[in-house]
């Protein structure tokens, strides 16, 4: 009976009456509908068996699938890497010509570059103060007190003073500098318009593409920013933002940013990294200058360390005239080429300055800033000026000094120089006149903050980070592109002149090597005795010395040195 309701409940499709009117049907119906049940029970229990399994099969093809995954990500990695070893062996058989004069470098097209342009900066009005101190008293009616002085000759040679000397310059008053600072700025030739690259992650394209810091901009890219027009964007450091200083590299903190984009006529800039000098203290600035000429000194962490032991940083973070500013994240693992940052790129940390006047951490400025800029810009009608080099003139004779000195690995200096060659650099030559040098003595840069002469310091910027830190040899090469383009030139003065109101002392290294010298020579070591008889006999029976009394025509020690002194003082000249 069990089995016989169970049969009728699982195995009949009708009603209970349908299913008792046909008793074969019931029969049967009633065999069949046991052997579903068994077998339905069966099915289950294979089924049950079987589900693991499944499950273990499905396992084994998802790893399967991962391995067929990780064996074609490797197939696709080892044709890139194919492709670009054929680029490269491609590259590999252009000669220099193809490669950097054509741009024939091969760039894969799965590199894509996401460059963005930062407005152009809006520079602030000057304050009412600032023009009503240019404008308190008008000298530029009056002749120049400086109109009828004449360049004296070189002074008299002395065998003890070897190597360049300063020369007089003639400067105005303070008051009159002030007053003949020009109420507007200077006209731009060609250029109007300056503007940024900006990149958030530089992809270096080219072999000698420079630094992540500069964008790594192609020699495509680098050909263009000499055809100068109205409106202009190239690479000028600081490529990773659009305030420079702001998480872009050569990072300065928000208060010193902030104090940094106000408004000057002037500031006066140094940098010293790598604890590499010791700061020198402006002299002969005036009150005015004092109270309106901000010093900014850039230092690294190590430097700023340096002068916290030695307790020459106060509270205010000066040490003395100098703002000490902190740089973090420098972009360079060389000191020297850090310091060419702030050295050519013055006009994108100070956004809102008309004039600035650059010296190397070792000089000691010793005339007042307005002084100078009336001296080298505003009576000159320049934009830009630049001592020229004491010696040399030739961009050439200059890379041989730098091999021989070393102040940089031969092979890179050589390949700037076969490169410039290739650009068509020559010897330097009376017919570049009224061109008078192609080799600055470049610690020393007075500069108005206009769209040229701000373009030609981003260019100067782009070849030191591209080759060689030595920045006199690509000077020329930039100076010349600019002025094939438009009318604009640069002071080149004497570096006699430059002496003037410079002083250039040693670098730390040799300064404490010269410290180190002077104490032994006034503490020499005691003299080396054998024998002690002779030492204990010497010691007691040796007489007390005593000054010798010179009567009338005796002749002195050292008399001979003290004549050379005397004359050698007697004819040295005095500077303005």
């Amino acid at each position: 009976m069990t089995g016989w309701s169970l049969g009728l409940r699982t195995g009949s499709d009708g009603s209970l009456q349908q299913l008792a009117q046909n008793g074969v049907y019931h029969s049967q119906n009633s065999f069949f509908s046991r052997k579903g049940s068994k077998t339905s029970l069966s099915g289950f229990r294979e089924k049950e068996k079987w589900l693991p399994s499944i499950c273990r099969f499905l396992v084994r093809k998802q790893v399967g699938m991962l391995i067929l995954v990780v064996f074609a990500l490797l197939a696709f990695v080892v044709g890139f890497s194919m492709v670009n070893k054929d680029d490269a062996s491609r590259d590999s058989k252009l000669d220099f010509k193809e490669r950097f004069e054509n741009n024939t470098y091969h760039v894969s097209a799965l590199l894509t570059r996401k460059v963005m342009v930062c407005g152009e900066n809006k520079a602030q009005l000057p304050p009412p103060h600032a023009l009503a101190m240019i404008q308190a008293k008008d000298f530029t009616a009056f002749p120049h007190p400086c109109q009828n002085f004449a360049f004296p000759p070189p002074p008299p040679g002395d065998s003890r003073r070897i190597g360049p000397r300063p020369c007089r310059v003639c400067y105005v008053p303070v008051e009159q500098a002030i007053a003949r600072m020009p109420r507007v700025p200077s006209a731009s030739p060609g250029l109007q318009h300056l503007t940024y690259f900006h990149e958030q992650i530089p992809i270096k394209t080219e072999p000698h593409g420079g630094s992540a810091f500069g964008g790594y901009p192609s020699l495509v890219e680098r050909n263009m920013s000499f055809d100068i027009k109205e409106s202009m964007t190239v690479h000028c450091g600081f490529v990773k933002g659009c305030r420079p200083g702001d998480r872009t590299g050569f990072d300065i903190n928000a208060a010193d940013l902030k104090k940094m984009e106000k408004y000057h006529d002037i500031i006066v800039a140094s940098a010293i990294f790598g604890n590499y000098d010791v700061i020198q203290q402006p002299k002969n600035s005036g009150k005015i200058a004092q109270e309106n000429v901000p010093f900014y000194m850039f230092v690294d962490e190590e430097t700023e360390a340096s002068l916290k032991n030695s307790s020459l940083l106060d509270s205010r973070n000066r040490v003395g005239l100098w703002r000490i500013i902190l740089v973090r994240n420098v972009p360079y693992s060389d000191a020297r080429r850090n310091g060419k940052v702030p050295k050519l790129l013055l006009h994108r940390l100070f956004p809102n300055v008309r004039y600035s006047i650059w010296i190397d951490g070792k000089l000691q400025l010793v005339v007042d800033p307005y002084q100078i800029l009336e001296r080298f810009l505003w009576r000159q009608n320049a934009t830009f000026a630049i001592s020229r080099h004491y010696r040399r003139f030739d961009v050439f004779e200059e890379a041989e000094a730098n091999k021989a000195a070393g102040k940089y690995d031969n092979v890179s200096i050589d390949h700037q120089i076969d490169f410039y060659k290739k650009e068509g650099l020559t010897a330097y030559s009376e017919a570049k006149l009224p061109i008078t040098s192609d080799v600055p003595e470049g610690c020393v840069i007075m500069k108005e903050h206009i769209p040229i002469t701000n373009l030609f310091t981003c260019l100067w910027f782009n070849e030191v980070d591209r080759f060689t830190s030595r920045d006199q040899l690509s000077f020329s090469t930039v100076r010349d592109k600019l002025m094939a383009k438009v009318s604009w030139n640069v002071n080149m003065f004497l570096d006699c002149e430059r002496r003037n109101f410079v002083i250039q002392a040693y670098h730390r290294d040799l300064l404490e090597q010269r410290a180190h010298m002077t104490v032994l020579r006034s503490h020499p070591p005691p003299a080396l005795v054998r024998d002690k008889s002779v030492r204990d006999s010497s010691t007691s029976k040796s007489p007390v010395r005593r000054p010798p009394k010179h009567g009338k025509g005796e002749r002195k020690s050292n008399s001979r040195r003290h004549r050379r002194a005397g004359s050698g003082n007697r004819g040295s000249s005095t500077t303005i």
